[in-house]
């Protein structure tokens, strides 16, 4: 087993590992971006655009079940490409993920709006979004293995960073298309028409991410698996057989970090508009000013975690976490600057307990069904912390206040604390070989 993954290894050294992070990063980028222009579009037009007029209190709720409809069909994603990603190869599952996603999204910008169609423009907006989280289900896995799979030993979650970079840059890329559409055309355009642009654009950025990801070949540690008959026939089956308990650990360490995210982005935009009174433009330009500190924390909480450990950075953000769900509103309560503060450090943290999960999660299974068991504790995860975030957000402020959803993200770092907490660690991986020696 040593000379084969040694062999694999070297051949790993040879190639060039700058493409690898780019097909990484490229990749889970344009994914995120495209997962990301709905949640946008969510908060700003879809209630009006998709929902009847008649109803007019419930369209930013049903815009945000939309939204929610994804994170259900994220796990059926994770187990139909996690099951060919450990069967065929990581190349070819990552490589349909991304066309799925793509038509998907590219069918939304196309889609007819409730005036037009009747019942049949939700309902289409909804089969899409499902399509769409499909889609996701299966990138985020395949990404972090593929970059993990080629890191050199103790570099892991560095190596893993690099997909966890992806949705900070679709994000921000999202958010400033939205941005500029709304400066260059007005509020009234961008509601009618120009929202459509983001989504279309996404058949070129699919058709870029395409290219480079075809050029890649297979990772080490999965050559070695097929080398040695490693692969089995039902991933999902032995998962839940012999991992079970790293699955359900490992989806709830990240179920702080789709709270944070979703709460302080999707929802608090649709907030700022609604009860704060603030312009679209000003949020969008919020928005795109926090997302810089995810960025920034994601290589700081990567390269700590390669030094003292994924535990320890995990447990310190998950409390970070939420002592920021804490002052959430008395932030929110200041306007526009409070706004930013929040959105600042909701994010910031998010960073830092994103980045260690791209190697931590990989790390907790064997190389013969990783893709699956990674993919599946990631999105797994995103049922309990994002799939409805917003829409419960919604209602708990509707019911007890803004403060319940500053509760909200408190809870949900608690569980991820607790969950961390139970967890071993993953920075050395005992008996679960990866990449170059």
């Amino acid at each position: 087993m040593a000379a084969i993954e040694g062999a694999a290894g070297a051949e790993a050294g040879r190639s060039d590992i700058g493409k690898i992070v780019v097909a990484s990063l490229v990749g889970t980028t344009i994914e995120f971006y495209d997962f990301y222009i709905f949640g946008t579009a969510a908060a700003l037009v879809f209630g009006a655009m998709f929902f009847p007029k008649s109803a007019p209190e419930t369209q930013a709720l049903n815009a945000y079940l939309t939204f929610g409809i994804a994170f259900l069909a994220r796990p059926l994603g994770s187990f139909l490409f996690g099951h060919f990603g450990d069967r065929v190869g990581r190349k070819s599952a990552l490589v349909a993920t991304m066309l799925t996603m793509g038509v998907a999204t590219t069918l939304i910008g196309a889609l007819p709006g409730y005036a037009t169609a009747g019942v049949l423009a939700p309902l289409l907006l909804a089969f899409l979004r499902f399509v769409q989280g499909v889609g996701l289900g299966g990138e985020w896995g395949g990404a972090a293995l593929l970059a993990v799979e080629n890191a050199p030993q103790g570099r892991r979650a560095w190596f893993g960073m690099f997909p966890q970079l992806g949705p900070p840059i679709g994000f921000f890329i999202a958010t400033a298309l939205f941005l500029a559409l709304l400066i260059g055309f007005g509020e009234a355009a961008f509601v009618d028409w120009a929202w459509r642009i983001p989504f279309l654009m996404s058949a070129i950025l699919v058709a870029i991410g395409l290219y480079v990801r075809v050029a890649l070949e297979e990772t080490p540690a999965f050559k070695a698996a097929i080398a040695l008959d490693k692969r089995v026939a039902a991933p999902l089956g032995v998962v839940l057989q012999d991992h079970l308990p790293p699955l359900v650990q490992g989806s709830l360490a990240i179920v702080v970090c789709y709270a944070l995210f979703y709460i302080s982005t999707v929802y608090t935009l649709g907030y700022g508009v609604r009860s704060l009174g603030i312009a679209r433009v000003s949020l969008l330009e919020v928005m795109c000013a926090a997302i810089v500190f995810m960025a920034l924390a994601t290589p700081i909480s990567a390269a700590l975690s390669d030094r003292v450990g994924r535990r320890p950075v995990l447990l310190v953000s998950a409390a970070a976490a939420a002592a920021v769900g804490l002052v959430m509103p008395a932030l929110l309560a200041q306007g526009p600057a409070g706004v930013l503060v929040f959105l600042s450090l909701a994010l910031g943290v998010m960073g830092l307990s994103f980045a260690p999960l791209g190697a931590l999660l990989p790390e907790l299974f064997p190389t013969e069904v990783r893709y699956t068991g990674a993919a599946s504790a990631y999105n797994l995860g995103g049922i309990l912390g994002a799939s409805f975030a917003p829409s419960l957000a919604q209602i708990l402020e509707a019911n007890g206040g803004i403060a319940w959803v500053g509760y909200y993200i408190a809870a949900a770092a608690t569980i991820s604390f607790f969950a961390i907490l139970s967890m071993r660690e993953t920075r050395h991986a005992a008996g679960r070989p990866f990449g170059r020696p």
